[in-house]
């Protein structure tokens, strides 16, 4: 059994794991590590994003033996410390899925993570392009629309992650100063064919889509960290189902309200004090979406998922 040699600590980032291995960013290099047990009796498990500190064994693979403090965590995609989710909704092929998009929006809000839309293949649909822009810069975020195909939009979105390196982490700095940011959407959205027109020297295997439901198929398994220069990581993720919110305890009926940005305002305005937002008649929310402030869309995806978490048992959740 391999033992600890006592040589000096190292500090880095985990960008990689797969059966037990990891793999750490640290000053440029990428050492393969071990976690300590102890983590596993601590029902703790290291994660892509985490921030690490590695102890050399005799035999040359380290040990993770200390997890910095995460500033976030999602559990699906699987990324901790997180500066910015970017959810991706393609125009079409597949078809426009808001209900997701809302979803992993909602599930960001709670774990305030800096959230942004980017709409895909909107030379296919400008009209629709535009619909839904309107929807999610009326929710308060920064929109970005883009055609990987033609290249219309991609510099933009690149200049603006790239922007977000030269803001802290806040991270000690012996961990190392990066920015990560993840691509998450819908199976199918097309997440490694937006990857590869902005960091060609990714080179991602992109899926070709089922004629018969015009899905993609699954190419992205687990959660890698991409260094792509410049401080700069980007994380390619497996694709978000329907299944998944229902499956996993994201967060409970009582802060879905919360997770909806443009309803803040609102909050502690209606007639009842224990408003759902859902039907109620005075409630406030309802008044803003009948006056076109919140959009209908967005309202609608929150009662769909007001129904979806009251009807969870209890004894039928799993946990985090």
């Amino acid at each position: 059994m391999s033992e600890l040699c006592g040589g000096e600590l190292r500090f880095g980032i985990i960008t990689r794991g797969v059966g037990g291995k990891y793999s750490v960013l640290s000053e440029g290099e990428a050492l393969t590590s071990h976690a300590k047990g102890a983590f596993r009796h601590d029902d703790i498990t290291p994660a892509v994003g985490d921030f690490v500190t590695l102890a050399p064994r005799d035999d040359g693979i380290y040990l993770i033996s200390e997890i910095g403090e995460r500033k976030n965590h999602l559990m699906r995609p699987p990324v901790s410390n997180l500066d910015m989710l970017f959810v991706i909704v393609p125009i079409c092929r597949p078809k426009p899925d808001t209900l997701t998009v809302d979803k992993l929006l909602s599930i960001a809000e709670h774990e305030d993570i800096p959230a942004s839309v980017v709409i895909t293949k909107c030379e296919l649909d400008c009209g629709e392009a535009e619909k839904i822009a309107d929807i999610y810069t009326r929710a308060g975020y920064r929109v970005f629309r883009l055609s990987a195909e033609r290249g219309e939009g991609v510099c933009e979105l690149r200049d603006f992650i790239s922007s977000l390196s030269e803001s802290t982490n806040g991270a000690p700095e012996k961990y190392g100063k990066y920015s990560i940011s993840s691509f998450a959407g819908a199976s199918g959205a097309g997440k490694s064919t937006l990857l590869n027109a902005l960091y060609p020297s990714l080179s991602l295997t992109v899926g070709a889509l089922s004629r018969k439901t015009a899905r993609g198929r699954q190419t992205t398994r687990k959660a890698e960290l991409y260094d792509v220069g410049g401080g700069v990581l980007i994380a390619d993720t497996a694709g978000f189902s329907l299944i998944d919110f229902e499956k996993f305890d994201f967060f409970s009926l009582e802060a879905l309200p919360f997770t909806f940005r443009e309803f803040e305002p609102y909050h502690g305005r209606c007639r009842f004090t224990k408003c759902t937002h859902t039907s109620e008649i005075g409630c406030a929310v309802i008044e803003a979406v009948e006056a076109g402030i919140i959009a209908r869309e967005r309202h609608e995806s929150y009662r769909e998922l007001y129904a979806l978490l009251r009807s969870k048992n209890p004894w039928d959740k799993k946990p985090k």
